[in-house]
């Protein structure tokens, strides 16, 4: 992508009041608890002014595409409409083609990078880019919904917000997921969904009490907000539904089922008409051309079938309403099946949800008319296209809880909740027997990302096992030994484990503490009859010496142990040691301990001022100053600092445009001795205070 070269006084100007800001925030000394609160609920604020503005922005658009660009269209008459859709993809493909590196960062998916990844951020830019391009593809026509990109857009403002006050990595993780959180409560007006919708999508179901806390608080001041704009009205408008006898709470679970394989069923389409498009069809055709033929289709269907554009909660209450027949719902939902997966795939931008819960409410209304017809019942038909509703939505993203409190929330009837509970939790599990998982996380793992989230132990990738093992610290048993001698070690031992061999000293079994305590029940009958080799598992869990320590965690996290014996690698029957569970945790409280210290220094860095000094030591300072213009174009390495100097550069602060990709990395770094010192350049110095006198003349 080609950056924009803003004027230099603009950069210098925001950069001076982002200082100001964060200086500023740094001086109201509040305590965590305060401060957490308060942010938690700026955070939603802003997030759910952010989200108001892209509801009001998607009607504004619509009436720019459908009235004014339509009426210029007047020489198509009716048939105008058709190209509107392939008007807004065009515009979508050439935002692509000039922003081809931000435009593949969109939806759910990158913000569960930025919670997920050390040190990741969401530049702003992409933030801007994504929401205009979601904008332009709901407003004129575009078959998807609006959930993702205001879910982006609410991580990407709480994300730059902690940015410019320069939060620590874990915090700007948490406030980052909060944003999401928030943003979709306020779109839905649903306090509870967004909590459970970052609980479950954005974080994974990693749940946390700060992070917990933190998404109440901000759903809460999200959905006020929402109300105070765009009030409080149900998005959908029915009677009271009646959900029957309970005798007819089978009818539900069947409907789960066909709601499991309608979201099995998107899954396996979805997947495959996106290999399609990427290894087949981009290389045949040009990507502009490709996302106008998208969008004609989406035109042509919406000609004769007009649900089939935007948003679809018009369609939503006309099947509520019972004014919609059995054909018309039958094409809808089949139309949103093929068409969403279609459009997003093909570059369209837009989420998912939406188009879920019109397909969940067409398929419910058409199970309730069938079942109404063939057995001659009378089922209430709104209960189950509700029930749909929630069931399909649950299913295809993987999120049961967050599911049925939407449903519950945008519909605010307690009737249903059980009916709605039993089909959602049978279509989500099908979805999880078959698929391990929700379709962002297939995303991710199509993109070679596999997310650990906060608790991120891909930093034990770096360790192996003979970092940590105990060698020597094993008890071992030959597997005749007899029942009375097993008991006396494990009264002296500290090992709650205990290996047996056969007669060639190979590893055989595994005896644990628990294998034995139902034996000292009839200790009195066994203790003359019963050997080792009776009571050890005839498995062994070995591990080896260059295994990382990533992969045994894992391991311990599948066996019932404290310990495994470490072989050798050479060998598998020679026994070198053991490594502990404990063992490992503590090496990655260790090493995690190392890295956060490491990122408080930088953020302490970063906090220099620019004329007084911060003295580290008597006698030493670190100082910012401003790279003199003999500096300008060479490498660190030719200007040899410490020997002509008598001073380290620990830092580089550059002042770049602070709508850049990378704002963080860019505007501090660590350089490597070939880095080039640029015009902008301020250095982070650490020297003696003779040394830094000195150099009061560069400024």
């Amino acid at each position: 992508m080609t950056v924009l070269n803003f004027p230099k006084s603009v950069i210098k100007l925001i950069n001076s009041w982002k200082e100001r800001l964060q200086q500023n925030f740094k001086h109201l000394n509040l305590t965590d608890y305060s401060f957490f609160t308060l942010f938690s609920i700026g955070i939603g604020v802003v997030s759910g002014l952010a989200a108001v503005s892209f509801h009001e922005a998607i009607h504004l658009l619509t009436k720019l595409f459908f009235q004014v660009i339509a009426s210029k269209l007047f020489f198509l008459a009716a048939g105008a409409v058709i190209v509107l859709p392939a008007i807004g993809m065009l515009i979508q493909s050439l935002m692509i083609k000039f922003a081809p590196d931000v435009a593949k960062k969109k939806g759910v998916a990158e913000v569960i990078k930025a919670v997920a990844t050390r040190g990741a951020i969401i530049p702003f830019r992409t933030t801007i880019f994504n929401t205009i391009a979601a904008l332009i593809c709901i407003g004129s026509g575009g078959t998807v919904g609006p959930e993702g990109p205001v879910a982006q857009l609410g991580a990407g403002v709480a994300n730059k917000i902690c940015n410019l006050t320069r939060l620590s990595e874990l915090r700007r993780r948490v406030f980052t997921a909060v944003g999401a959180g928030s943003a979709i409560a306020a779109v839905f007006n649903t306090p509870l969904g967004g909590i459970f919708f970052a609980l479950e999508v954005v974080l994974l179901n990693d749940f946390h009490n700060v992070t917990l806390a933190g998404l109440i608080l901000a759903s809460v001041s999200a959905s006020a907000i929402s109300r105070a704009f765009l009030g409080n009205r149900p998005s959908f408008v029915f009677p009271n539904p009646s959900v029957g006898p309970f005798s007819q709470l089978y009818l539900f679970v069947i409907l789960g089922l066909i709601a499991g394989l309608i979201s099995l069923g998107y899954f396996y389409y979805s997947s495959k008409i996106n290999d399609f498009i990427k290894k087949r069809a981009l290389k045949k055709m040009p990507q502009w051309l490709l996302m106008m033929l998208v969008g004609l289709l989406v035109g042509i269907l919406g000609f004769f079938f007009h649900d089939v554009f935007g948003i679809g909660y018009a369609a939503i209450n006309k099947l509520l309403a019972q004014s919609m027949t059995w054909e018309l719902a039958l094409v809808l939902l089949v139309i949103k099946f093929f068409m969403v997966p279609l459009t997003l795939s093909s570059g369209g931008f837009g989420g998912t949800f939406a188009p879920a819960l019109v397909m969940g409410a067409g398929m419910g209304h058409l199970f309730v008319l069938s079942v109404n017809s063939i057995w001659g019942v009378h089922l209430d038909p709104i209960t189950y296209i509700l029930v749909g509703m929630g069931a399909v939505l649950g299913g295809i993203h993987s999120i049961p809880i967050a599911s049925i409190l939407i449903i519950f929330e945008m519909t605010q009837e307690y009737a249903i909740m059980l009916p709605l509970m039993l089909a959602v939790i049978i279509s989500t599990s099908m979805v999880h027997l078959i698929h391990h998982g929700s379709i962002h996380l297939k995303h991710l793992k199509q993109q070679g990302f596999t997310p650990n989230l906060v608790h991120d132990t891909s930093i034990l990738k770096s360790f192996q096992v003979k970092d940590v093992m105990r060698t020597g610290d094993m008890e071992i048993l030959p597997e005749n030994t007899p029942l009375p001698k097993i008991i006396d070690m494990l009264l002296k031992s500290k090992h709650s484990t205990f290996y047996t061999t056969d007669t060639n000293n190979k590893l055989v079994g595994t005896i644990t503490e628990n294998d034995l305590r139902p034996i000292l029940m009839e200790y009195d009958h066994l203790a003359s009859v019963v050997l080792a080799c009776d009571i050890a598992k005839p498995t062994v869990t070995v591990v080896y010496p260059d295994d990382d320590l990533d992969q045994v965690l894992k391991s311990f996290a599948y066996e019932n142990l404290e310990q495994f014996p470490v072989v050798a690698s050479e060998d598998p029957t020679v026994v070198k040691g053991t490594i502990w569970w404990q063992d490992i945790i503590t090496k990655y409280k260790d090493a995690s301990m190392k890295f956060d210290s490491q990122n408080v220094f930088a953020e302490e860095l970063k906090t220099i001022e620019k004329k007084p000094y911060s003295r580290v030591l008597d006698g030493f300072s670190i100082v910012e100053r401003k790279a003199p213009v003999q500096f300008i174009g060479k490498t660190l390495a030719e200007l040899r600092l410490r020997n002509q100097y008598g001073l380290e550069v620990l830092m580089i602060k550059s002042e770049k445009s602070p709508f850049g990709d990378n704002e963080e990395n860019d505007s501090c770094l660590f350089p490597s001795s070939e880095y080039r010192i640029q015009p902008e350049d301020r250095l982070v110095i650490f020297g003696s205070d003779k040394k830094i006198m000195e150099t009061s003349s560069w400024e």
